[in-house]
Formats: C-alpha cells, structure tokens, sequence
C-alpha cells in the first residue's frame, strides 16, 4: 500500500467512519434516555409511596390525601 499518495486501503475511510459516529453518539444522543428518565414524582404518589414504607400513619395519609386532592 502506497501511504503517500492518498491510497490508504479504504482504512482511513473507515477511521473517519467511527470517529463520525463516535461524535455524533456524543452529540446527538437524546438527553433523556426513556430507560434512564427519572420520572418526576406525583405528590400523591409519594405521599402513598411514604406510607407503605411505614413513614406516616393512615390518619396523616388521609389528611395529606384531602388536602392534595382539594389543592387541584
């Protein structure tokens, strides 16, 4: 192969090839992958979430689910 005179084999177009893809990987990728969303949290469901982990009682989830509720 004949370096010099711009013969690379097809390799060099190859190289470039990645390096494009590499980028535009980089550049272009959503920045909200749907697998990696951190879906933004209702209040109701972490008022339920806080109670099936034991962190209020039924009487402080009932009272909190009102006043969400009457919030809207």
């Amino acid at each position: 192969m004949d370096f010099y005179n711009g013969h690379f084999g097809g390799m060099h177009l190859i190289w470039w090839f990645i390096w494009l893809v590499f980028l535009g990987w980089i550049f272009f990728i959503p920045s909200d992958i749907p697998y990696q969303k951190s879906k933004k949290e209702d209040p109701l469901d972490l008022l339920r979430r806080r109670f099936a982990n034991g962190e209020i009682t039924k009487e402080e989830f009932e009272e909190s689910k009102k006043i969400l509720k009457s919030e809207n």
